[in-house]
């Protein structure tokens, strides 16, 4: 496994580089590594809503070789990921072969809610970095048994870690706590 050089955090769908959450992350490990908060250009279009998953992906794919060289490290060193929409497509850049030192998923959105049958797990095999996954245990997007069920297929090591009683964005200090806390632990699993 490789070191974590730098981390690079993507919001979800609705959401941009100002969620709480994602603040909360920065401000919590800048010190401990350069932590970039990255709008996808939807977003910084002023659209709300994304494109199709498969767009925003080739977009972060073009984006990525800049971003590591911004935040002075190698592709390879960065850990990518983020929020819902923001680390699937994350996951999805890794799987078309994003180079990355790992992924970080919050909240991933395994499928609509209400709708378990419309899985979006169709890559999870050809991602082979070390993923962190955080959601809540009631998250409507993936209950913790699916998310234990469905990341089975992920060739590199899985860590789970859920936060009892979290929906599907962690709206108390606690539960963003426990994300940041997590994260760190998760972090020093990774070589270096």
């Amino acid at each position: 496994m490789r070191a974590a050089e730098a981390l690079l955090l993507t919001p979800g769908a609705g959401g941009g580089a100002d969620h709480r959450t994602l603040v909360e992350i920065d401000d919590a490990l800048s010190g401990r590594l350069p932590v970039r908060r990255h709008d996808f250009a939807y977003r910084r279009a002023g659209r709300r809503a994304p494109p199709h998953a498969p767009s925003v992906v080739a977009e972060l794919l073009g984006d990525l070789p800049q971003i590591a060289a911004d935040l002075g490290v190698s592709p390879g060193g960065l850990v990518i990921g983020g929020r819902s929409f923001g680390g699937r497509v994350c996951s999805m850049a890794v799987a078309d072969g994003a180079r990355a030192a790992g992924l970080v998923l919050l909240s991933y959105p395994l499928h609509p809610p209400e709708r378990p049958e419309r899985l979006r797990t169709e890559h999870f095999s050809l991602i082979g970095v070390p993923c962190l996954f955080v959601s809540g245990t009631r998250d409507p997007f993936a209950t913790p048994e699916e998310l234990s069920e469905h990341t089975r297929a992920i060739t590199g090591p899985v860590t789970l870690r859920f936060i009892d009683g979290a929906r599907h964005d962690p709206n108390t200090i606690a539960a963003r706590q426990a994300i940041v806390e997590h994260l760190n632990c998760w972090l020093d699993t990774l070589g270096g």
